[in-house]
């Protein structure tokens, strides 16, 4: 059994390929899948399932478009209501591949079909357990960050949140390790560690959620007290996540059109065009077009983009 983590790091999010005689299992992978074909074929192994453990609000998942690659099933936790083909595995259900096998925690709070996914190896011995956003290194995910449960109040999240990582996840063997799904930086967490990995143990030692210093009270006042408002894309990306979406290499192919510098000088003054810069900060600042939006790569590109571009189609 092996378990490669792929974190992005301006999204501060982590993916996973957890591989067991010649099967394996994607976890919330990013919409450029092409990463998990070159680990499938790395390890010479078939991806069997795709595994989600929420609707993502802060990136679109590659769920569909590896499914139509690989012909791997989607799996989602208890509650979950997706507009494609799909296992709603219920809790404590098992999905075994290679010689390993995933057990379905539900663990809902962040979003209420968040899901946690318990890895025991070839011997059924606890090894892992991918918390997605339920908890984080040093944190928990914020609730209701795309506000789609307009019947669920904030609080009411934090208290069934602090219920699920207490009742679900603490209980677990100590020396298990947590693979969360975001590291430090992210939008769905208030304050997390910039480590992308670490024992339960450890975390029950340093993470408030879980390390008995807070009552339930005092937990849903520290998760929702200045809540910001989540970015306006959060809610774009849900639905797009839960509905569907255009494949991204069809996106690229009919987008990238090369402009001639007529063409170009013929579009800048439109008010349905944004220049984007990403050249470094040096680069801009020396010399750049009148109005464009310097976003480099090599920082937050992906979030800032989404913040400014109202359809990334």
């Amino acid at each position: 059994m092996k378990v490669e983590q792929i974190y992005t790091g301006c999204l501060s999010q982590a993916s996973y390929f957890v591989v067991s005689q010649g099967e394996a299992v994607v976890i919330d992978p990013l919409r450029d899948v092409d990463k998990y074909i070159k680990l499938a074929e790395k390890y010479n192994s078939k991806i069997k399932y795709i595994v989600e453990t929420h609707f993502h609000a802060d990136f679109i998942s590659g769920h569909l478009t590896l499914a139509n690659l690989t012909g791997a099933k989607i799996i989602y936790g208890p509650n979950a209501d997706p507009e494609f083909t799909a296992i709603i595995a219920k809790d404590n259900q098992i999905f075994n591949f290679g010689d390993v096998s995933l057990t379905v925690i539900h663990t809902p709070g962040h979003t209420l079909e968040s899901t946690s996914f318990l890895l025991k190896d070839d011997k059924g011995k606890e090894h892992s357990i991918f918390t997605g956003d339920t908890l984080f290194l040093g944190d928990v995910g914020i609730p209701d960050v795309a506000q789609r449960y307009k019947g669920v109040s904030k609080e009411e999240l934090a208290g069934i949140l602090y219920d699920s990582v207490n009742e679900r996840i603490k209980p677990l063997p100590e020396d298990i390790l947590v693979y969360p799904g975001h590291g430090a930086g992210s939008a769905c967490g208030k304050n997390m560690m910039k480590e992308t990995v670490d024992t339960l143990r450890n975390q029950k030692q340093i993470n408030y959620a879980i390390n008995g210093s807070f009552t339930k009270e005092k937990f849903v006042k520290e998760l929702t007290d200045n809540l910001p408002d989540p970015p306006s894309y959060f809610p774009y990306n849900v639905k797009l996540n839960q509905k569907g979406y255009e494949d991204l290499h069809d996106i690229i192919k009919k987008s990238k059109t090369p402009l001639s510098v007529n063409d170009f000088e013929s579009m800048i003054d439109k008010d349905d065009v944004i220049i984007l810069d990403v050249r470094s900060e040096d680069e801009f600042a020396s010399l750049h077009l009148p109005n464009s939006v310097f976003i480099g790569l090599d920082g937050g590109f992906a979030p800032w983009v989404g913040a400014i571009l109202s359809d990334i189609n």
